[in-house]
Order: structure tokens, then sequence, then C-alpha cells
């Protein structure tokens, strides 16, 4: 067990020994620490920057990319000369350069269902840094089946999320999400953008929760889904329960490997969209209604006037509550959910079906009424 007993361990640490609940008692729980860090962009910059400022005795990077130009502009660990090289190794050096006193695991690889336990295996808490849903299912799922908290974060344009699952018994994230959407239709900061800023702030807020678990103290955001705005400066949260019939977590349990998720390669969709500027217009003509398919945590604000509200995971058994003969226009909160809902209605033998294009994000800024935010 670590000890800190050398002038310069309390000068580097000086401020958290005067917290109450920190003290020396609570940097040795730090010292002692293992934390994995799955993702070394834009999350995992200030995480592994303030873990190892923190004192975390030992960081594990997991990265198999090579730094971009393009993530430069919220990837703060890296500088414009570390362009082509590998974000694991370059995070690490930056860590250990930033507190040389602590151990640094570099693991240049593609985090897969084959390494995923006994990497996370070897530490006490993971943090999901990815980009990815298919990084985010395996990530909670290797760490529920080997009993390690998965503090995990996400952000697109100017909104963000973050919890924590399967910490204390609390809900996983299959509990929120049970099955991830077709990969071909998940939006990615590529091709919507980030805002550099909210990186950093979900980031650190991660940073954060991981240090509050290991100190055991605060309420951390376990059985809480914070959810983050930073174009309006707003956060909000919602509480998320365990769902007894989490094929993860539940009573039942039909999941018992990570990885269970295969994701398929689908064609290019051929469901005609409608432009976020015509929606009003094609709504006020009549004979066309308007389908939201937002999880009921998406729709914390409310939906547009006049819509039908049934999430994308349930529709299939709701099918039966729409009327075929109508024109719908499907929409989510960016515009790629709804296009996969509206296949599934097409397949189903609904004949006139559309998506709206950019989804309700984009509708909002030609509809002072709408916040979607």
């Amino acid at each position: 067990m670590a000890t800190l007993a050398g002038r310069a361990d309390l000068q580097r640490y000086s401020r958290h020994l005067l917290i109450p609940g920190v003290g020396l008692a609570g940097q040795e729980k730090l010292a002692n620490a293992r934390v994995l860090c799955v993702g070394a962009g834009g999350l995992g910059s200030p995480v592994i920057a303030y873990l190892a400022a923190a004192g975390v005795g030992r960081l594990g990077i997991v990265d198999d990319d090579a730094v971009d130009l393009t993530n430069l502009q919220r990837q703060v660990l890296y500088a414009t000369a570390d362009v082509g090289a590998s974000k694991a190794q370059t995070a690490a050096e930056r860590a250990h350069a930033l507190n040389p006193q602590i151990a640094i695991d570099a693991y240049p690889v593609r985090l897969d269902a084959g390494n995923a336990r006994d990497l996370i295996r070897a530490y006490d808490i993971v943090v999901d840094a990815t980009d990815t849903f298919g990084a985010r299912y395996l990530i909670n799922d290797a760490a529920f089946l080997e009993g390690k908290p998965d503090v995990s974060g996400s952000i697109f344009r100017f909104d963000g999320q973050l919890s924590i699952f399967g910490a204390s018994g609390g809900p996983c994230y299959r509990c929120l999400y049970p099955e991830p959407p077709p990969a071909h239709l998940v939006p990615t900061c590529a091709d919507g953008g980030v805002l550099g800023t909210l990186a950093g702030i979900v980031g650190t807020w991660q940073a954060s929760e991981v240090l509050k678990l290991i100190l055991g103290v605060g309420e951390t955001l376990a059985g809480r889904l914070m959810l983050v705005d930073a174009h309006d400066a707003r956060v909000r949260e919602v509480r998320i329960e365990r769902d007894p019939a989490c094929a993860l977590c539940g009573e039942v349990r039909t999941i018992v490997e990570a990885g269970a998720d295969a994701e398929e390669e689908r064609p290019p969709s051929t469901i005609p969209g409608v432009a976020a500027a015509e929606l009003d217009a094609r709504l006020a003509r009549g004979g066309v209604t308007l389908l939201d398919v937002r999880e009921p945590h998406e729709r914390v604000l409310g939906a547009p006037p006049g819509a039908v509200t049934i999430p994308a995971r349930e529709l299939e058994a709701r099918l039966h509550e729409l009327d075929s003969a109508r024109t719908y226009v499907v929409a989510c909160r960016v515009g790629r959910v709804s296009t996969w809902a509206a296949e599934r209605l097409r397949d189903a033998g609904f004949g006139r079906v559309y998506h709206l294009d950019g989804g309700l994000l984009a509708y909002a800024a030609f509809a002072e009424s709408f916040d979607a935010f």
C-alpha cells in the first residue's frame, strides 16, 4: 500500500490535504487506486490530465487511434507536433510529465470483445471516454461482468451526457438504452461537430466522479443521468432506475459475455427527408403527423405541439397505435434514429413515410416555440 511520507508528496498534494474528507488518508486512497480510461480523445484528455494531477496511483490508457489535426480543437493533451503519433502513448507521456510519481500503462490497441474484460479486470474503475455506441455497450457489459463501476460520458455539438453505471447495485447503460441503434444511423462528432470546451466540461466532471468514488465522498451520479447544454448554459438531470427486465443486470440475465451486439453493415437508407425549414408548412397543410421517436429523457422539455410520441425502442410493439393510411414525418434528436424508425414503418406497410432532416435540433432553429435542447 502506497504511503505519502515524503515532503515532495505533501507539497504536491497540499491543496487536497487541506480538504475535510480527503486529507492524508484520502490522498493515500488515490495513490492506491487503479483507473482505466478507454479513449484518449476529447473526453479522455481532461480525464487523464486531472486524474494524473490528483495522484491516482495507476492509470491505464486505451486508444488505438493516432492524433489527427482535427482533434486539436478539443483534445488538449496534444500539440501540433503530435499529429500522426499514437494517442495512448502520447497521452501517457503527457500524464507522466505532469506527475512522474504515478504509474501509467499505455495500451495502443482497440478495445474489443476479446480483451475488454481482461483489461478492465486489472483496474478498480473504468472511464468510458469513447465516441461510439458499440464501445459504450462493450465497456458497460465488461465493467458490469467484472464488478467495476463505469463512469460514462458522451458529447455531441453543444450537448453532453454523463452518469455512473453498474455501481452499488444501480442501473447499467442497458437499463437506459436496452439496445444500440444500427451503427450506420448513429451520429458522431465527425458527422455533426462538437464544441471543444464541452469535452473539457464533461471530461472534467467524469474525473471528479472518479475521485469521489475512490474517496467515498459526496453523492455520485449513479442512478442519475446528467444532461449538459453548453449552448444555453443549462444542466439538468434525469433519474434512472435499474430495469428488472434488463438483459445484462436484470432478474433474468441473457447477456453473460461482453460484446453481445454485432454491428451490421447496411446500405444507405432510401427514406425521403423533409427539411426542417419546411416542416411547419407540411404540417399546416394537414394530413401529416409528426412522429417523435426520442426516448423519454430526451423529451425532458416536451414535444412539438401535435406530435405523436413513441420511443424508437417501443415502436415495433406499438405500431397498432398508428394509422397506415396517414402520412408520417418521423423525427428524433439529430435525424439518424428517425431514419431507422421510418424504415421500420415502411417495412410494416406504411406507404407515406418521411424523416426529418437534421432532427428536432435543426427544427428548433426555425420554430421559436420549440426548444430541443
